[in-house]
């Protein structure tokens, strides 16, 4: 779906494309300044930053996010000819300070692609309406096709697949039948599947797609919600370390995480996963592995340059 927010020319030399991700800590005394930004200048609880804190260290000290999104730009820009910049959410380089570059540098059009498949008016939408008030405050004036969701791209699918591939090899032959693969994606709260949000559907059809690639039978895939906030209101679910202690209490022993929401490593699978779900899977005897994420991989360039082809062709037709 691609949903434009202000009427586009075809593109020219002038033209440029901006990633959107979400952002992450550079180093763990960034993480209180970082949580007040996500939380919009609210107070958070010193165990809550404390909590997050132990999180990060377990994973290395920082958030990977950033760097592995401008490898990716890097390699897009080289692949597709036009300048490629990056705008993070809740932390620098913010949105604001691409924009701004991007009109110092002569750009007076972009394509704005997040750095997630899956359209929810909580998650991207919030990158929409950001980068729109952004664009009303700039001096110049720049237009933009922003991609809402790319949740059935072919590279993206073959990427995703070619992973779970990979994974399902790390059994032996003979084993590989007893496997069974959870695809996972970041919960939001449940309310917004009262005002017809396509989130679900859409990581369901994902979910759905690669099965048909994979030749799974109903019997060995499922999926999850994951990462889920304690809010006081219910979120999407079921929540994955629920999935995986039903499975151990049923019996199962070989079990595969394909985190599809997720392109990129970040907090939430390099801690959420690797570490919170592998120690209830381990409490179970189950061997758990998870799908390598496609971070700046050959498939994501090719599926965000495949993008942007598509956004050129629907503004020539314009």
């Amino acid at each position: 779906m691609i949903e434009r927010t202000i009427q586009t020319p075809e593109f020219t030399a002038n033209s440029a494309v901006l990633l959107l991700a979400y952002g992450g800590p550079n180093q763990l005394e960034d993480i209180p300044e970082y949580l007040a930004d996500i939380r919009g200048g609210r107070p958070t609880p010193k165990a809550l930053v404390d909590d997050i804190v132990e999180r990060y260290r377990l994973i290395g000290g920082r958030s990977p996010l950033l760097e592995i999104t401008q490898n990716t730009a890097e390699k897009l820009q080289e692949r597709i000819g036009l300048p490629v910049f990056v705008g993070m959410r809740h932390w620098p380089p913010r949105i604001q300070e691409a924009v701004s570059q991007m009109a110092v540098e002569g750009v007076d059009q972009f394509t704005a692609i997040c750095m997630a498949p899956h359209y929810s008016d909580l998650s991207i939408g919030k990158y929409r309406e950001q980068l729109k008030k952004v664009l009303e405050a700039a001096e110049k004036s720049i237009s933009v096709d922003f991609i809402s969701s790319w949740h059935l791209q072919p590279d993206y699918l073959e990427g995703v697949s070619t992973e779970i591939n990979l994974a399902l090899n790390r059994w032996p032959e003979e084993q590989r039948e007893q496997v069974t693969v959870i695809f996972t994606a970041h919960s939001l709260p449940a309310h917004i599947l009262d005002n017809g949000d396509p989130y679900d559907q859409q990581l369901r059809e994902t979910s759905e797609a690669l099965v048909n690639e994979l030749d799974l039978p109903t019997s060995r895939w499922l999926f999850s919600y994951q990462s889920a906030a304690i809010t006081g209101v219910p979120w999407l679910g079921p929540q994955i370390e629920e999935v995986v202690a039903d499975m151990g209490k049923e019996g199962h022993k070989d079990l595969i995480i394909a985190p599809i929401g997720f392109i990129a490593d970040h907090v939430e699978i390099l801690y959420d996963i690797d570490i919170g779900v592998q120690k209830i899977a381990k409490e179970y005897g189950i061997r758990l592995e998870r799908t390598a994420m496609l971070n700046d991989s050959d498939f994501l360039v090719a599926a965000l340059s495949s993008l942007i082809e598509i956004t050129k062709e629907t503004t020539r037709g314009h």
